[in-house]
């Protein structure tokens, strides 16, 4: 049975960098006998941080959920793997990325309420970043994702910094490290 692997997508857009570099994720993760999909994030609702609501006080229950987040949210927590990619913009991930992931870390964060039984758990994560335009400003953007791993108690598994004066090179680099990662997930 193929390693399942969700790559979550912040990229409003189907052209260009990121869309050429998440179209690499894919292939290596799929030559590397992983069951991959894509699930795009852009255009969800914002955490609305309710009060300390429902997603501490119900594990891992978004109140706002019916918009898609709960059904990506339950992807990611029956996936073996996870990549996230996203364009770079204003020095950070896009506005759809980043709302989302302030939605899924309040609800998968590790809190004396929410014990660290959550979706991303010593689960490996693909952390990448694509800077078209200037082709700057992609560390911020890696930082952002690393917290967001180290919030939710995913295991970092590679991160990678493209922009489009190394694209080829750097879409390689995306290809080998998707492949590697699904092939590592088949060894477990």
């Amino acid at each position: 049975m193929p390693v399942k692997i969700i790559v979550v997508s912040g990229n409003p857009k189907k052209d260009g960098l990121t869309y050429s570099m998440t179209e690499k994720l894919l292939q290596g993760l799929r030559d590397g006998g992983a069951d991959a999909e894509v699930v795009g994030v852009c255009g969800m609702g914002f955490c609305r941080s309710c009060n300390n609501g429902q997603c501490l006080t119900e594990k891992h229950k978004c109140t706002f959920g019916n918009d898609g987040f709960t059904a990506i949210q339950e992807k990611i927590r029956k996936a073996d793997g996870v990549a996230f990619i996203s364009p770079v913009y204003w020095e950070e991930v896009s506005e759809g990325l980043k709302s989302f992931l302030d939605r899924f870390r309040r609800c998968e964060s590790s809190t004396p309420m929410n014990p660290r039984n959550a979706a991303l758990t010593r689960k490996p994560v693909l952390l990448v970043a694509c800077a078209g335009g200037s082709g700057r400003d992609m560390l911020e953007p890696l930082m952002q994702l690393e917290r967001f791993a180290r919030h939710t108690g995913a295991d970092i598994f590679d991160e990678v910094a493209i922009n489009r004066r190394n694209s080829a090179y750097k879409g390689e680099t995306i290809y080998n490290s998707a492949k590697f990662m699904a092939e590592h997930l088949k060894e477990r």
